[in-house]
């Protein structure tokens, strides 16, 4: 299997890209990113591209899946604006760009309560993206929507405040759905799924993602 990724830096795409070297059955890991990475390893081929123009490097995406873990935070994107075009716009016109290559099966990481209809404007990006690369017509097209992630080393301090207040509700059996999950659990099920031979799209939500 020949892989495609992008957002390979991030909390899931750094799991991803470890967890697809040290995978036997996958021969060749392409990932795109703004600038050089270094991770020794003989299958990888690191892209450095401009993801504002996506036609100069739209015909290298070609493989047979393309895994989508691009993200960021609207305290470092600076506005909606301009998360938006990282989340929305950069995900979209690579997966655009893999479907036209031919690429079979596409693996998205969207969010839980991804709804196209939400107020909040975090969850209706989420969820407008799923429902535009649903529409691309992968031969596989699984999304994932996990709940609150357990980054390794991460300095979040918010996010480190959220996850102690959900384990304790989940403790007493409040907001099981919420259970935060570890991203190396998220980035192996995404190569299962990748593996699986299933057809057609597949809303994967929550804690049924360890079951992917």
């Amino acid at each position: 299997m020949k892989a495609l990724v992008i957002g390979a830096t991030g909390a899931v795409g750094k799991d991803l890209v470890r967890q697809l070297i040290d995978d036997s059955s996958v021969e060749r890991v392409d990932v795109f990113v703004r600038r050089e990475v270094k991770i020794p390893a003989d299958k990888l081929v690191a892209h450095v591209v401009d993801f504002d123009h996506p036609e100069t490097w739209a015909d290298q995406l070609q493989g047979d899946v393309l895994f989508s873990c691009l993200g960021t935070t609207i305290k470092t994107a600076g506005s909606q604006e301009a998360q938006w075009k990282v989340d929305y716009t950069y995900q979209f016109e690579a997966a655009k760009a893999a479907k036209a290559n031919g690429v079979k099966n596409y693996v998205l990481v969207s969010s839980i309560g991804a709804n196209p209809k939400s107020k909040v404007f975090y969850t209706r990006m989420k969820g407008e993206l799923d429902d535009a690369v649903q529409k691309l017509g992968f031969e596989g097209c699984f999304i994932l929507r996990p709940p609150s992630l357990i980054r390794k080393g991460s300095d979040r301090i918010g996010e480190k405040v959220g996850i102690v207040a959900l384990k304790a509700f989940n403790a007493i059996g409040l907001l099981r759905t919420w259970t935060p999950m570890p991203t190396e659990a998220v980035a192996a099920a995404m190569i299962r799924l990748a593996k699986s031979g299933r057809k057609g799209v597949e809303i994967i939500n929550s804690q049924d993602i360890l079951k992917a």
